[in-house]
């Protein structure tokens, strides 16, 4: 799409207004520019309308973002409007408008920005405002906090009809400068771009000076003997042992990914005495509501509550709310509405440790958490000046059951083989635990990559897309402590844990009479009983969660086949071997499956290999070093290399749901080594 000054203008003006949380939520509100270019048809001049279109963020917005549409065409449908029991279907008629290939889907907002006579609108969601438009008497504050510059305007789900009071409002109050939106957000406008931009944050700005000059002091109440927050160590501990259990509740309709966080904000709310009156109200602007559903679960129990106490209680809670949300479909649906997507929490809210948020990916689950904090500052602004007063239960679900909602749902692409699964990888920041960790991301897992070296592991954390999709930890396999530490930072930043491959290796060549005691405890220490340490901690969280998992062992072609000089290598790997089978008959019931990969030596690419290990193993066999992974391949019955990505295969079809029934099996991934044919 080519841009011209009208464009890189608004694309400018929304990027600052999304760079600031205060302004809007991630994805949340819209922008718009009204301008003309000339027709490639006719050569003649055509109003246009740029507009955010549908699921752009203002923050990251582009041009190929923006939704144009004739402006004369748009117009044009006002003339056909059936009204607002059908305004619905006023969506599909913006198709009909659209400019050339027309850019984005347009958004249901398309008609505010389309009508409202200026030639820039902007339509935010900022905190202040929202606690304005929340306040029970959002009105007569309007009018004390802005005079006449600004007017209410009831609350309307946003559509087509919204469009038209909004336009109608401006035409007759010249003076007026934006809106709020009751129990939604505010519009603003302007005859140029900065001016439009001038008066949204003045809007915004007036609304703040306004809660913190006019506001109470402790607006959610006082503080609740025992409900403040656990120093931070000691509530991430809380957290960690709590995150698999509230993944697994919250994932009882299908699996969630989940994000912690222990925010002020969050942990200040949760230690006042008016935040379960406030919780159970729930939030108010559809963009919030959206993403947290229409309130949280909060649990009742004090900071210091035990572990046992609280998953008890919050098990008797969540089998509550889901009652409670159904109840609520019931009340609301008719014949026409979608059938119930799920009635398990999106926030839940623990006293003095922080909050879960939970969604489809890692994405979706930490925005839903900022925006229940932005949730929390707008309660905290209307209870300051007012009474906060969300919008009817009976609008709520209007929007979440919206027909339009489900549509856009059932565009979404179909997920990944590996999506909502969180994985940990052992010695992932090189060769085939790198390659491993590579593919696992590529089929939608989220993915902790566990490596001695930290900076390593961060660094390819980075290169599979950063913190929504892979976290980078330091761990010693051999350490307890060191890999209890990477399982809670696992769970913390994603919720819990699906699957471990259990990778971290090393190797000594070496003549049996050359072997030394330490040889042998060095190569037994990280590969027998690092995989036992990391299999055990990983076993406790995939017991609590209820969900079931996967455990590999990376083994080797050894653990069954006898070869010169590698006495204590090949008598770990059939360790390690063993407790594949062991493992996978103690875990069975809990769903979880245990199976092994077998490869050959994988030279290229091989951290192992490059530590020394492929000199010592070409000398054993009287070949140059270079030429080891042509030996190898020349050895197999198919007469090919392996590679870390033949290994990676292996580990994600394992581990896929093509494999759902299979457990206690041995993949050899050999390229065909007769001598090492499992019987």
């Amino acid at each position: 799409m080519t841009t011209n000054k009208t464009v890189e203008e608004l694309i400018s003006r929304s990027n600052r207004l999304g760079a600031d949380k205060r302004n809007t939520n991630f994805a949340g509100g819209n922008t718009s520019a009204k301008g003309t270019e000339k027709d490639p048809v006719t050569g003649q001049d055509v109003e246009l309308l740029w507009v955010k279109g549908s699921g752009g963020d203002l923050g990251t917005l582009k041009a190929e973002n923006l939704a144009v549409l004739r402006l004369d065409r748009l117009q044009a449908l006002k003339d056909v409007y059936p009204g607002v029991e059908r305004e619905d279907e006023m969506v599909a008629a913006f198709d009909y408008c659209l400019h050339g290939k027309g850019g984005a889907a347009p958004s249901i907002d398309t008609a505010m920005h389309g009508f409202v006579d200026a030639a820039h609108v902007d339509h935010l969601h900022p905190d202040s405002g929202i606690a304005i438009a929340t306040a029970v008497d959002g009105e007569a504050l309007t009018s004390k906090v802005f005079g006449d510059k600004v007017v209410w305007v009831p609350w309307r789900r946003p559509g087509f009809q919204l469009g038209l009071d909004i336009a109608a409002i401006k035409e007759a109050n010249p003076q007026a400068i934006g809106t709020i939106l009751g129990g939604h957000g505010i519009t603003a406008w302007g005859a140029t771009s900065e001016e439009a931009e001038a008066n949204s944050l003045w809007i915004i700005d007036q609304a703040e000076n306004y809660i913190k000059d006019n506001g109470k002091a402790e607006p959610f109440g006082a503080t609740l003997p025992g409900y403040s927050a656990l120093p931070e160590a000691e509530r991430r501990a809380k957290a960690a042992a709590l995150a698999p259990v509230i993944r697994g509740l919250a994932s009882t309709d299908k699996p969630q990914l989940g994000h912690f966080s222990d925010d002020a904000v969050v942990l200040e709310f949760l230690a006042a005495e008016e935040h379960p009156r406030l919780g159970a109200l729930g939030t108010s602007c559809p963009d919030h509501f959206l993403r947290t559903k229409v309130k949280p679960l909060v649990l009742d129990r004090p900071a210091d509550a035990s572990i046992e106490d609280s998953v008890a209680r919050l098990k008797e809670l969540h089998a509550a709310y889901r009652e409670d949300y159904q109840a609520y479909y019931d009340r609301h649906a008719d014949e026409n509405s979608p059938a119930l997507r799920g009635a398990d929490p999106a926030i839940v809210l623990i006293p003095g440790v922080g909050m879960f948020s939970f969604g489809k990916d890692k994405q979706t689950a930490r925005v839903a958490g900022e925006f229940y904090i932005n949730a929390i500052n707008v309660m905290r602004g209307a209870e300051a000046i007012s009474t906060y007063a969300p919008i009817e239960e009976s609008e709520k679900f209007r929007i979440e059951y919206w027909a339009l909602e489900e549509a856009k749902l059932a565009r979404m692409p179909k997920p990944k083989s590996h999506a909502t699964r969180i994985a940990l990888v052992t010695g992932a920041a090189s060769g085939i635990g790198k390659a491993i960790a590579t593919r696992l991301a590529s089929d939608g897992a989220c993915v902790v990559i566990a490596d001695l070296n930290l900076e390593n592991a961060q660094k390819v954390a980075e290169e599979l897309g950063g913190s929504d999709v892979a976290i980078g930890v330091q761990a010693d396999v051999t350490d307890e402590a060191q890999i209890a530490a990477a399982v809670q930072e696992a769970v913390l930043a994603f919720g819990g844990l699906d699957l471990v491959v259990n990778n971290a290796g090393l190797s000594i060549s070496k003549p049996l009479l050359e072997t030394t005691e330490k040889d042998w405890d060095l190569q037994h220490n990280v590969m027998a009983k690092g995989s036992f340490l990391v299999s055990k901690a990983a076993a406790k969280v995939m017991i609590d969660q209820g969900m079931g998992g996967d455990i590999i062992y990376i083994s080797s072609k050894n653990s069954v086949f006898a070869g010169p000089n590698n006495i204590a290598y090949s008598a770990t790997k059939a360790d390690q071997a063993h407790q594949v089978r062991l493992l996978a008959a103690e875990l069975g019931e809990h769903g979880v499956r245990v199976n092994g990969i077998n490869p050959d030596g994988v030279v290229r690419g091989s951290g192992i290999f490059a530590g020394g290990w492929g000199a010592k193993r070409a000398a054993v066999y009287g070949v140059d070093e270079q030429e080891l992974g042509k030996y190898y391949a020349q050895r197999t019955l198919l007469k090919r290399e392996v590679l870390p990505e033949h290994v990676a295969n292996a580990a994600s079809v394992l581990t896929s749901n093509e494999l759902s029934h299979t457990t206690g099996l041995h993949i050899p991934v050999d390229a065909g080594v007769a001598a090492a044919f499992l019987r």
